[in-house]
């Protein structure tokens, strides 16, 4: 769903008494210039309101609704809670509780006494989202109207801000989308369709894997109809350097293969593609803010199906690193698809870094829950630069250990690996199987990201579903760690 329109403007006290729709004020422990207007149009609503015990139990960026106040032609006036220093997470839980409340008569945020307008903006473009394919679709939220000291400078300071929370929208639409909608070559479609904002995309169909000897991808898709791809995006922003590469996990619908999930719950296996969604997601960010960086997304995009050629428990598949691989359980197939394009990457583009995203492991929720993504890690100074740009967009994020002692769980007796090393420590084994085809001159990070992809309930920054988790980190760490 495209972004609710965002406007600036001249904060105007004649507008706040005439806007027909929703009007956002802020306070603290007392209103602040703006809020303190609205208060004497409503002959003391506001300090009647803040008087209340409502207001006392409310955290930065929550707020209190007036329905229809006396002096002001508003449908209601949403007064919320923020110091006069609000830090950048503060003015986005306040920019959710707007984006939360929006409907289709917009709102006038009165915002002419706000520090730091483009974090409220983040917080309320993320959150006014709406995904939905019914014959009658949800009306889009109408225009928001900024209401600013200086409308110039605070559309300025939210151009990259919206341009990377469009991006994300694009990646909640990509993970929301039902798999007879996505189908590999609907996505390999719509990220050459992103040729439009600069990027250079390449489709590599399956004649080029199989040349290319990436026959561990191929085995998880060749019990599908969809035929198995692997897109290249590219984003050439910053001169000679070698770029970071982003590789993503597409498995666009995930039965299990042979190995078939219970019926139960297989329905969310649309979401199974979140990490290729993501490197897409940040590969349009980039693009539409000119980032100065070179940065190269490989996606693998797969269905794993339980077809009469489907790959078996006990097959040997050879990666395009060379080593053979015994497949175990067909429902861990992630890793043979990362597995070929990571090393692709190595091999073509030789990447300062590389950061692969999967919604990979069951285990990796079980440890962390839906809060934070399981971080892996074989650089600490790349590790530490990405934890802190997900910190700073308020996406969890927890590091999580590699060590050589796991690997006794995934070696197997009649290939150089298994696929899996049984249900203890079972996103470690993952990672450590992925480390295998990780060059030893390579700083890389594995994103479990299995339990923030997609969630059965509101999130803090999304509704129930896709939430689009790592699109803001990932700009972020490009922005303070690879940008000239």
């Amino acid at each position: 769903m495209p972004l609710a329109p965002i406007a600036f403007a001249e904060a105007d006290a004649q507008a706040l008494a005439d806007h027909a729709g929703r009007v956002i004020a802020f306070a603290d422990s007392d209103p602040d210039t703006w809020a303190r207007r609205i208060d004497r149009l409503t002959k003391g609503a506001i300090k009647r309101a803040m008087a209340s015990p409502a207001w006392d139990k409310l955290k930065p960026g929550q707020g209190l609704e007036l329905a229809f106040p006396a002096g002001m032609a508003a449908r209601a006036v949403h007064l919320i809670r923020l110091p006069k220093r609000a830090k950048p997470s503060e003015l986005r839980k306040a920019g959710v509780t707007i984006g939360k409340a929006l409907g289709e008569e917009g709102a006038l945020v009165a915002a002419g006494a706000v520090k730091g307008v483009e974090h409220l903006v983040d917080g309320l473009a993320l959150r006014a989202y709406q995904f939905a394919r019914r014959a009658e679709a949800p009306k889009a939220p109408g225009e928001v109207v900024l209401a600013c000291a200086d409308p110039e400078a605070a559309k300025s300071a939210a151009a990259a801000t919206l341009a990377v929370a469009e991006a994300v929208h694009f990646t909640r639409d990509l993970v929301n989308e039902p798999a007879n909608i996505l189908t590999t070559t609907e996505f390999a479609e719509r990220c050459a369709a992103m040729r439009d904002l600069g990027l250079e995309v390449e489709v590599l169909d399956e004649p080029e894997l199989e040349k290319l000897g990436m026959r561990a991808l191929l085995a998880v898709g060749q019990g599908s109809e969809s035929p198995s791809k692997v897109v290249v995006m590219r984003w050439n922003g910053g001169g000679s350097e070698k770029p970071l590469a982003l590789v993503g996990k597409g498995v666009v619908f995930d039965t299990g293969g042979i190995s078939i999930k219970p019926a139960g719950g297989m329905e969310d296996m649309v979401m199974d593609m979140g990490g290729a969604g993501v490197v897409a997601g940040a590969m349009r960010a980039l693009a539409a803010r000119k980032a100065q960086a070179n940065v190269v997304g490989l996606i693998g995009l797969v269905e794993n199906m339980p077809d009469g050629r489907a790959q078996r428990p006990g097959d040997v598949v050879t990666s395009m690193k060379g080593d053979t691989i015994e497949v175990i359980n067909t429902d861990a197939e992630g890793r043979l698809v990362l597995a070929d394009v990571m090393w692709y990457a190595q091999e073509r583009f030789e990447p300062a870094a590389m950061v692969d995203l999967a919604t990979l492991t069951g285990a990796i929720i079980i440890g962390l829950g839906h809060e934070k993504a399981g971080v892996f890690a074989n650089d600490d100074a790349l590790c530490d630069a990405f934890l802190k740009a997900a910190a700073e967009m308020d996406e969890g994020a927890w590091r999580m250990p590699l060590d050589p002692a796991y690997d006794e769980q995934i070696k197997s007796r009649v290939a150089d690996v298994k696929n899996v090393g049984g249900r203890p420590a079972g996103s470690v084994t993952a990672a450590q199987f992925l480390q295998r085809f990780v060059k030893n001159e390579t700083p890389w990070i594995h994103l479990d990201i299995a339990g923030v992809a997609f969630n059965s309930k509101d999130t803090a920054f999304a509704p129930k579903g896709a939430t689009g988790w790592g699109v803001r980190a990932l700009d972020a760490l490009v922005r303070t760690r690879f940008e000239g």
